[in-house]
């Protein structure tokens, strides 16, 4: 069964200081723009080796973890009178199982017990879910409610239909209906969010190496180009973290190797600086949609694909 679409709430925060723990990308600044036009202050702490430099002007407290450092994340938002906090931006994986990374990103006495069952005693997998789960458990039961980004910033949800670049043809259509299945069978076994397909055959299927490099990768199997990307939600997606989210660099990499669609899921993906990555797309010519999820299959304003 299909999650429904993330409710949009639009409540001021009225000065109360939202945490947010960032992760790489634009996605985290425009949260924390988000939070500061509604009257609310920002308790910023950046993931080691991810986040950006820009986050800082922007919080009222700020201060930098590593990915393992639970005791300390928790303690910094308590000090600072945090009660609701989100997680915003990717965290890199393949960074997590380099060598000598538990160096770089020891975890405290906090994490080391929250990632005990997956790392050390093997009783866990190390699936996003299963991590971020179990991290999102830890900041509750301490009394911070992790809660979805879009409770405080809930502009950043897609709207539906065509959004930029010219309307699908057939043949495009046909590879959106391929693609979204694909893309929702991967999701529900929580190993990516996106695919990238054509003429109906699957080219790159996302995991570990996230989605710039999915597409990257397809376009190196694929030098004629024409491709369709689908980058959907989970059929169970916790809503509080990993959301699909995407921005100008995704439109930078279609770009860079003759992608020609790409196809979100309406009220439930993120769109990072919305002007900017349509007038990319029109500017490429590339074609984004927003689809909603019709029992399994993408439904398009104004026309209904048929598998």
């Amino acid at each position: 069964m299909t999650a429904p679409a993330l409710p949009v709430r639009h409540d001021p925060l009225q000065g109360e200081t939202i945490g947010i723990l960032a992760g790489w990308g634009r996605y985290p600044v425009a949260v924390a723009e988000a939070v500061r036009r509604r009257g609310g202050r920002t308790a910023i702490l950046a993931i080691r080796d991810h986040a950006d430099a820009a986050l800082e002007p922007l919080a009222d407290a700020h201060g930098q973890v590593g990915v393992a450092e639970i005791g300390a994340a928790v303690e910094f938002f308590l000090r600072h009178g945090v009660r609701r906090a989100t997680m915003a931006g990717k965290i890199h994986k393949a960074k997590i199982f380099a060598r000598r990374a538990w160096f770089r990103h020891r975890p405290d006495w906090a994490g080391l017990r929250t990632f005990w069952p997956h790392f050390i005693s093997g009783r866990r997998d190390n699936r996003d879910d299963s991590l971020l789960g179990a991290i999102a458990a830890t900041f509750d039961a301490a009394g911070v409610a992790i809660c979805p980004a879009t409770d405080f910033a809930p502009e950043l949800l897609a709207g539906d239909g065509l959004l930029a670049g010219p309307p699908l043809s057939p043949p495009q259509l046909a590879d959106v209906v391929f693609g979204w299945k694909l893309a929702k069978e991967l999701g529900r076994l929580d190993i990516g969010q996106t695919v990238v397909v054509k003429n109906r055959a699957p080219l790159a299927l996302e995991a570990i190496e996230g989605t710039d490099e999915c597409i990257r990768r397809a376009g190196r199997l694929c030098p004629t180009g024409g491709m369709t990307v689908v980058k959907v939600a989970k059929p169970r997606q916790d809503l509080r973290f990993d959301m699909p989210t995407i921005g100008v660099g995704t439109l930078g990499s279609l770009a860079a190797t003759g992608a020609t669609v790409l196809v979100i899921e309406a009220g439930r993906t993120i769109l990072v600086d919305e002007p900017e990555l349509v007038a990319a797309a029109n500017r490429h010519g590339i074609t984004l949609v927003a689809c909603h999820d019709a029992g399994g299959l993408p439904l398009v304003e104004g026309c209904r694909p048929v598998a």
